[in-house]
């Protein structure tokens, strides 16, 4: 295959990758030859040197190694860009278990390191803590790759790579690479000055525009001195355009069009369901399943639904299972948000620093709020308060590129991988003893029926789910996904440990005498109460909009928490999230009449001894 074949082959495959990535396209056929021939080259330009710090004293920011020039360089030169190795690449949970596994991986970072601890689990410790100061992150993209195999990857350079020190006005980028071929993956290094025989070569660890420079100081703490620890970490509600930002935009219904609509009892509910567990189990008599939208009274979809307005207009006498801008609800960092109207207070200084609603974990958007989150991160630390936090993405579930650390250094660097929120992690959960197992987490998922917003009506499935740990809990193994989450259902290993809601209840007056179950679930239902009211208490975009043809339903993720009010330990429910379009299979699985009596609450205004109105 001649050249100028293999350039244009080559360009078919990763020309997008090099636009999005920014590498000059002068330095393109550079890049395709030295990645077709295997050319590694940088040691004929660059010298890797360990700093002595002997005469001084190395401070914590102070870099171990640099990278200087051997040689002059011109940006404009197409040959000089480089191909860098990757020494490791791993995703975040996975540290310890690459270390202990891989051979040879421990020893080589402890050099990288200079971690000098004497036994293996000691170094494997050090390594993991300090990993942060090298590590860099990509993501695959694009609908032919699942939602796991996009979770963002980590990867330490080659020596080499890892001694290139940061720089706020750098003379150098360094960019990851996927040659799609052989799935590899590099990165380029590459000029943006001209730099002389002598100079460092430095790069820019955290690229990108920041609307708020303390953004970007915060995310460069593991390199740099930072001097705003003590900074005001309260959090005002953002403006309307922040609950638009990334959203398709929604209409609203034409109000004057649409009146309560009655039914009598010789007539049957015609439902158009895209849910196989609604066709398959609803039964009652009031209902009929059909196939054709256009025949039905209720929509019920899977997806999103926007056109309120022109279903008010085309079909005023229709229901639809959503209601607009429930997202301010269902999406993680505006669930924190509405959350926070419900308390005039925001937190209390003088009392272990506890923010309100005392049902919200403390949470702060890493996007916009990382200094926030830093500042209070410092204040608890010096108050010697637990500081664990669980950091996940917006809008994934099942534990997906969620983690939970104290290591600042990493917790500042998560903001790269994507929208994440960090929650305060709940470090003294209620524990539940199974027999073959001891104590452990549990978390209780409650079906939630909202039927109207303003008046707010909401209903609870008094049946709730259970969903247990398989492992003893403490603070430790945070990478051990049976310990510290409780979602089985998704994992291939994983042992799935059931329990009815009866069963539970029978257990729970056994294991906790003094706590009656009944007061535990009125306080659950007073939160939701106050969740609801919040979420309902602005309009659209900043709140859940009034639709009367609109009826929904919600799941809520509950945790139960030990907290000292006084001298009395007391249970604190805590919201973990609200999910839209839940999983109701094992709902039908356990309860045969769920969906006759959800659809007779929500849509014949009946009541039911399986559900209770909370508000």
């Amino acid at each position: 295959m001649d050249g100028i074949t293999t350039y244009n082959n080559f360009l078919a495959l990763h020309k997008p990758q090099l636009v999005l990535s920014g590498v000059p396209e002068h330095f393109w056929p550079s890049v395709c030859k030295k990645i077709t021939d295997q050319i590694f080259d940088a040691g004929l330009t660059f010298q890797l040197v360990q700093i002595d710090y002997e005469d001084t004293e190395k401070m914590p920011y102070d870099p171990l190694w640099s990278v200087i020039a051997i040689r002059d360089i011109e940006c404009s030169d197409a040959s000089h860009v480089y191909l860098i190795d990757h020494a490791w690449t791993f995703k975040a949970n996975s540290i310890k278990s690459s270390l202990r596994n891989v051979p040879g991986l421990l020893e080589r970072m402890c050099n990288l390191m200079q971690v000098s601890s004497e036994t293996t689990e000691e170094q494997i410790e050090e390594v993991s803590k300090a990993v942060w100061k090298y590590a860099h992150t990509y993501a695959i993209g694009g609908d032919d790759f699942s939602i796991e195999e996009r979770v963002p990857v980590w990867y330490v350079l080659d020596e080499l790579g890892s001694g290139i020190t940061h720089s706020d006005t750098p003379n150098f980028r360094a960019v990851p690479f996927i040659y799609v071929p052989e799935q590899l993956t590099y990165t380029l290094l590459f000029p943006v000055k001209d730099v002389e025989e002598g100079d460092m070569v430095t790069r820019n660890f955290v690229e990108g525009q920041f609307p708020d420079p303390l953004q970007r100081e915060a995310m460069l703490i593991p390199w740099k001195h930072y001097e705003h620890f003590g900074e005001d970490f309260v959090q005002v509600e953002p403006s309307s355009k922040y609950f638009l930002e990334g959203h398709i935009v929604e209409t609203l219904p034409e109000l004057d069009l649409l009146k309560v609509r009655e039914f009598n009892n010789s007539t049957k509910l015609k439902v158009y369901s895209e849910y196989r567990y609604i066709n398959e189990h609803l039964t009652a008599p009031e209902f009929e399943i059909v196939d054709n939208e256009n025949d039905a009274d209720v929509l019920w979809y899977i997806n999103h639904f926007k056109e309120f307005q022109d279903l008010s207009v085309q079909s005023p006498h229709k229901f639809v299972n959503q209601f607009p801008f429930e997202y301010v609800m269902t999406i993680k960092d505006l669930l924190a948000v509405i959350a926070r109207r419900s308390s005039e207070k925001y937190c209390d200084k003088s009392n272990s620093l506890v923010t309100n609603p005392v049902w919200l974990p403390t949470t702060f958007n890493m996007k916009t709020e990382l200094p926030k989150f830093v500042a209070y991160y410092m204040q608890r630390k010096k108050a010697g308060l637990d500081n664990h936090w669980i950091c996940k993405p917006y809008n994934l579930a099942r534990g997906l590129d969620t983690y939970i650390s104290d290591n600042l250094d990493f917790l500042c660097r998560l903001p790269l991988t994507g929208p994440k929120i960090a929650q305060k992690y709940i470090d003294k959960p209620v524990l539940f003893e199974r027999p073959d197992v001891g104590l452990v987490k549990f978390d209780i998922r409650y079906v939630i029926l909202l039927t109207s917003v303003r008046p707010t009506e909401v209903y609870v499935y008094n049946n709730f789910f259970l969903r247990f740990a398989n492992k003893p809990f403490s603070l430790d193994s945070f990478e051990d996904y049976e310990k510290h989450f409780t979602v089985m259902n998704y994992s291939g290993t994983a042992q799935l440990f059931k329990m009815l809601c009866a069963d539970f209840k029978a257990e729970w007056s056994r294991q906790f005498a003094n706590y009656d179950w009944a007061d535990v679930e009125k306080s659950i239902f007073k939160m939701l109460s106050e969740l609801f009211d919040a979420a309902t208490l602005k309009g659209p975009p900043c709140g859940i909009g009034k639709s009367p043809q609109s009826k929904a339903l919600y799941a809520a993720d509950i945790m139960l928490s030990w907290r000292e009010v006084g001298n009395e330990k007391v249970i604190q429910p805590i919201l973990l999230e609200m999910n839209w379009m839940p999983d109701c299979r094992r709902a039908c699985e356990y309860y045969p009449d769920f969906y006759n009596d959800i659809f007779s609450v929500m849509f014949l205004n009946k009541e039911v001894e399986t559900c209770s109105k909370v508000m």
